[in-house]
């Protein structure tokens, strides 16, 4: 079973840079969407083969979610407990007969922290949503937050900043705690690799990149993993896809 998430940074402008190849090449079973910037109607997005389900915020031009996926799923919830974060268009859930998937974009802290508390408030919220869950989940996602050293470049320049702060950072670890693999890191231990590059200062050419794209399993899953990666090599958005493949599940 193959996996992609992307956060594409607004789905018409990467669909302008080579989205549909890159899409119709990866053949997902899944491919999940985060950051789409658009609401439904503004564009045609049926693709042949899948199925598609949209969050969308309420402000235009911002946020939202979309995932496509060969098999219809049993169910679909927007949001977290009680449509949560609807407004911003953060979370879908998919439930199939044996897990649940779920696309997450997280809120980013913003400049000066001043969205920090939102942002914990959401992490709270997360888990909670997720204790309600039974069966295995696969989570993906732009999460927001780099989670060690490792998956930045910069770390000491970068502690007390969006995205790295210890508060975020302990979120990340919390989450995992209740029993999630982070997929990319079980596999490949020491292998620095990043999924997002700031525009500013040709960062990505220079690899000063960061890691907040990830793909979480529940810890019974880890057996099924055979593929975590990140396709650093995929150009069309300040983001990089990345890709889980699992036996089935």
């Amino acid at each position: 079973m193959r996996l992609v998430s992307w956060n594409v940074n607004g789905l018409r402008a990467c669909i302008n840079k080579g989205f549909l190849d890159f899409f119709n090449e990866m053949d997902a079973d899944i491919f999940a969407i985060q950051e789409i910037k658009l609401q439904e109607g503004q564009i045609d997005l049926a693709i042949p083969g899948y199925n598609y389900y949209i969050n969308s915020a309420l402000k235009k031009g911002y946020s939202g979610t979309l995932i496509y996926t060969k098999n219809k799923p049993i169910n679909v919830n927007y949001g977290l407990i009680d449509g949560k974060y609807n407004d911003e268009g953060r979370v879908i859930t998919l439930e199939f007969e044996n897990f649940y998937f779920i696309t997450i974009y997280s809120p980013n802290s913003q400049n000066l922290l001043k969205r920090l508390d939102y942002r914990l408030e959401f992490e709270k919220d997360l888990k909670a949503y997720l204790k309600t869950l039974n069966k295995e989940v696969i989570i993906c996602g732009d999460l927001n937050v780099a989670h060690e050293e490792i998956d930045i470049k910069n770390p000491k320049s970068n502690v007390k900043n969006t995205g790295f702060t210890i508060e975020e950072r302990t979120a990340f670890s919390r989450l995992l705690e209740d029993g999630y693999i982070d997929t990319f890191r079980y596999l490949h231990q020491d292998l620095v690799k990043y999924s997002w590059w700031s525009y500013k200062l040709q960062a990505r050419e220079k690899g000063i990149g960061w890691r907040i794209d990830y793909f979480l399993v529940s810890d019974k899953l880890k057996d099924l993993i055979e593929v975590a990666d990140i396709k650093d090599e995929i150009l069309g958005s300040d983001h990089a896809p990345i890709i889980l493949e699992l036996k089935e599940v």
